[in-house]
């Protein structure tokens, strides 16, 4: 491991990071891929916008532990994509950051050894390194920015940025999403409610003086132009799923009302599959009923998805290759099944 440890005044270490400049410098974007990433943008962008009737798909990993599983998936998903994409645009969900409730791992950018070493400058390191790898594929990418600091490293290289039930309500994290170059999904609070995805859409929307952390790692203020690439997360509550039609409905009429533009997107996992991953694909189906019912406010899916079905405790004395080690996720044969059939009902409808 490759972790400075320093002795700080009340005697706990800590770990001196790269900045961010120093860290896009020893992974750049090339030219090359900077004009691809500003399409895979552009691309995310033109379905909010009405510019393109295809469905928004997020589909990956819960979290990526594993970068070698992570880009075998990616090279998977980037080969369905070229089948699909007439219909469905599809972003990998490359999550290495995990919210935890209390403790627990909090991803690759966090632990990337998973043994507690906690060595965050290697974790920036190959989770800048695996997401330039998939962008490279072709794929656009998306990630949940959870700690602020976190972004600078990697947001140059998003397509798609989530910013989670717990966090959505955060002047920080509003703050943060208005200077985004990437669309942002704003997900309702864990009890279900939508007023904090409006109001974090509302804030986003807006410029925004804050106090920051500039590339170079020193303390700055900085001014954003707004970013009106925002759109509301169904992901349920604590009283259920809330992807059914007359939830859709009131989620709509409630963005329309606050004059907000009508953009959904349903999370099929969490609250919404009753947090049973086996559900997501029902999920789906409904939310594909309903778009060729003609309920044109549904922009696109999440789905939670690895190479294997279900998921393995971090414990265990040998991890199983392309198993989750946070929430059960589909596997991949009936992921692409899914996306398959999916393609195929809106091809033909």
């Amino acid at each position: 491991m490759n972790a400075e440890l320093d002795l700080c005044d009340n005697d706990t270490s800590h770990q001196t990071l790269p900045t961010p400049n120093a860290l896009r410098q020893r992974l750049p974007v090339t030219d090359s891929l900077q004009q691809a990433i500003d399409a895979q943008r552009d691309a995310v962008k033109a379905i909010l916008d009405d510019r393109d009737d295809r469905m928004l798909v997020i589909v990956g990993p819960c979290s990526i532990h594993d970068p070698r599983a992570a880009l075998e998936y990616a090279e998977r998903l980037a080969e369905l994509s070229s089948r699909v994409d007439d219909q469905l645009l599809l972003v990998m969900r490359a999550y290495v950051e995990k919210p935890r409730t209390t403790v627990g791992w909090k991803g690759l950018a966090y632990d990337p050894y998973l043994d507690g070493s906690n060595d965050m400058a290697y974790g920036l390191q190959v989770s800048r390194s695996l997401l330039r790898d998939i962008t490279a594929l072709g794929l656009p990418v998306a990630t949940e920015l959870l700690q602020p600091m976190v972004a600078a490293y990697l947001d140059d290289l998003l397509a798609w940025t989530a910013i989670g039930a717990r966090t959505t309500e955060s002047q920080i994290h509003r703050e943060l999403a208005s200077g985004l170059e990437a669309a942002v999904g704003f997900k309702n609070a864990t009890d279900g409610g939508l007023d904090v995805a409006i109001d974090a859409m509302c804030a986003a929307a807006h410029p925004q003086r804050y106090f920051a952390m500039d590339r170079d790692g020193r303390p700055a203020m900085r001014d954003t132009r707004g970013n009106s690439a925002t759109h509301a997360v169904l992901r349920g509550g604590h009283s259920g799923p809330n992807y059914h039609a007359e939830a859709i409905a009131r989620c709509r009429e409630a963005l329309r009302t606050a004059g907000v533009a009508p953009r959904l997107m349903v999370d099929c996992s969490h609250a919404n599959s009753c947090k049973d991953h086996r559900r997501q694909g029902g999920v789906l189906r409904e939310v594909l009923n309903q778009r060729l019912a003609g309920e044109d406010s549904l922009i696109g899916v999440m789905l939670e998805s690895s190479l294997q079905e279900g998921k393995q405790s971090l414990s265990s004395s040998e991890l199983a290759y392309g198993v989750s080690i946070t929430d059960a996720c589909l596997g991949w044969d009936e992921t692409q099944v899914l996306l398959q059939e999916a393609a195929e009902r809106l091809r033909y409808d």
